[in-house]
């Protein structure tokens, strides 16, 4: 018996995509509900669903998911990563290495190019995107590839569009994505050769505009070598290729150093890949609403243009229901006029309550009253402190989504961004005192430091504490270290780190300090024995005065 031809690399990619899609097929209904109820234009379940202008919200008659959807967006755009504010931080693992001024100093200078860099990409236009996939589907995708023009280019996936992969440690590491490309846009990126032999009778023909299936699958490379600095040896890999071409032809494979696709989801249950979201816990509330303003409308239709009932002699004649118009009708003995069919008297007071209802309770799972305030908010200086205050309970429930999207959203997004900064020569060479040291990443946005606000009330009712005891027993402030307790309350606030000066530079301030202060005694203490030797010089010595009688006791003179 021949043995079984090994699987070649088209076919394993093949295989890998329909275990994924399998995997991901339980979501689909799910996420096709979620869509038509919330975000209709923001799903793609099939690759053909692209540039269709048809109508796709005939599914929403009350939009209140979908505003409260916008201001969860709007919300954690403003209070997580505003490009208004600073965000974020760079910071060593060492508590006393974050205070020397050369370490402070480059930290703060890649910082400032790393803002720049955002700034400049379209990051700012895909992270409302993200968040909003987040509060609806609960899981969101988009690839951070290198730019020429703006260093990074960020491009989101709709969801339906992509399946995930985990590892053993539950990360997302693998992604395969099914889209479309026009030939001509093929071309373009792959180049000609690399096409498949009917692209490039499509383009010999000048077929520029027909759709091609594409698949671009990354997952970790089983050839990583961190020794060796080709492509294929990439912690991991990367591959584009048409479905359905022939033989093995692949449009480009390439590798990365850093996992490329942020893929972050808004909470998780056990070992499930994809994420739930508040839209799927409100999705009963969502339909039910739906149903509710129809039964309204229809209910009010009722009432403003009731089903009529009129005798047999009106069936030729001309009937009106218009304002002021009048209908001539013969009624005979026992018979009856034109009337409506039966009393309308629908109990619309209670629907409205219920619709109120169930608006509240769908704002109140999306948190649209806690991301109202800072959206709301006018003031550009808006404190966490403020949002600590009014709504701790809904920060509390958030801060599990926000340690999530710091560990699978914004961690990955910095690593990766300073990663392609350092290939592209864009990072200055670190200081000596950094020299096989890891960076860690500090969140100092209004969110991020609402969290902290617990730290700061602390040293603040510690700092307060201290200063009542210290005016009965003033010796109990040795017990606290000042200098500590500022570099932390600024750390928790996010102050700018070239604000506090570090420990070297204020040992120096307070040695040159105390020298000038003791020069000063010094100079003090000469000037007082000058004049207390020009006085007793100027004093008349007498057996009578004070000075006499010293004088003669140390001469052993009798007084």
């Amino acid at each position: 018996m021949a043995a079984n031809k090994p699987e070649t690399k088209r076919q394993l990619y093949d295989r890998r995509l329909g275990e994924l899609t399998l995997e991901r097929s339980s979501f689909i209904k799910h996420w096709q509900d979620l869509s038509d109820f919330i975000l209709p234009r923001q799903a793609r379940f099939t690759v053909t669903d692209r540039n269709r202008g048809d109508r796709k919200n005939s599914k929403i008659i009350d939009n209140t998911a979908t505003l409260a959807t916008r201001t969860l967006a709007s919300g954690m755009m403003s209070g997580i990563t505003s490009p208004a504010r600073p965000w974020f931080q760079l910071r060593t693992p060492d508590p006393k290495l974050n205070e020397v001024m050369a370490v402070k100093e480059w930290l703060d200078l890649v910082r400032n190019r790393m803002t720049e860099v955002f700034l400049k990409s379209n990051l700012y236009t895909t992270l409302p995107i993200t968040y909003a996939d987040l509060g609806v589907f609960g899981t969101h995708a988009f690839a951070v590839l290198e730019d020429d023009e703006d260093v990074i280019r960020c491009y989101p996936f709709p969801i339906g569009s992509y399946a995930l992969g985990t590892s053993h440690r539950g990360n997302v590491d693998t992604v395969y994505r099914e889209f479309q490309m026009t030939v001509r846009q093929l071309v373009g990126q792959f180049g000609l050769e690399n096409c498949s032999t009917s692209t490039k009778n499509l383009w010999e023909r000048g077929n520029r505009e027909v759709w091609v299936d594409v698949v671009h699958a990354v997952e970790p490379n089983d050839m990583y070598d961190e020794r060796k600095a080709a492509s294929k040896y990439k912690r991991f890999k990367s591959c584009y290729y048409e479905k359905g071409a022939e033989n093995d032809q692949m449009l480009r494979e390439a590798g990365f150093d850093e996992f490329p696709i942020m893929a972050p989801r808004w909470a998780l249950t056990g070992e499930d890949i994809y994420g739930h979201s508040p839209a799927m816990d409100a999705l009963g509330d969502i339909r039910a609403l739906q149903l509710e303003q129809k039964r309204k409308a229809q209910a009010i239709d009722k009432l403003v243009n009731p089903p009529m009932i009129a005798p047999s002699s009106l069936r030729n004649q001309r009937a009106s229901l218009l304002a002021g118009d009048v209908t001539y009708v013969d009624v005979a003995q026992g018979g009856q006029g034109f009337t409506p069919a039966y009393q309308i008297n629908p109990r619309i007071q209670e629907l409205m309550m219920d619709i109120q209802e169930n608006q509240g309770r769908i704002r109140r799972a999306f948190f649209e009253d806690l991301f109202l305030m800072i959206a709301n908010d006018q003031r550009s200086n808006i404190t966490a402190r403020e949002i600590q205050e009014r709504h701790e309970e809904k920060l509390l429930m958030l801060g599990p989504v926000l340690e999530r999207l710091n560990d699978e959203l914004l961690d990955p997004l910095i690593d990766r961004t300073f990663g392609i900064m350092m290939r592209m020569g864009l990072i200055p060479p670190p200081p000596k005192e950094l020299e096989g040291l890891e960076l860690s990443v500090e969140y100092v946005s209004v969110m991020a430091q609402a969290m902290k606000m617990t730290g700061i009330t602390g040293i603040e009712r510690l700092m307060s504490f201290a200063g009542n005891i210290a005016q009965a027993k003033p010796e109990v402030l040795d017990k606290i270290d000042f200098d500590q307790a500022l570099d932390e309350y600024a750390a928790m606030v996010g102050v700018p780190p070239s604000m506090v000066k570090d420990d070297e530079m204020v040992a120096t301030i307070r040695e040159g300090r105390a020298k000038q202060e003791k020069a000063m005694q010094q100079q003090a203490m000469l000037a007082q024995t000058a004049q207390t030797a020009k006085t007793m010089s100027e004093t008349q010595i007498t057996d009578e005065n004070a000075v006499g009688q010293m004088i003669n006791s140390l001469r052993g003179v009798p007084a």
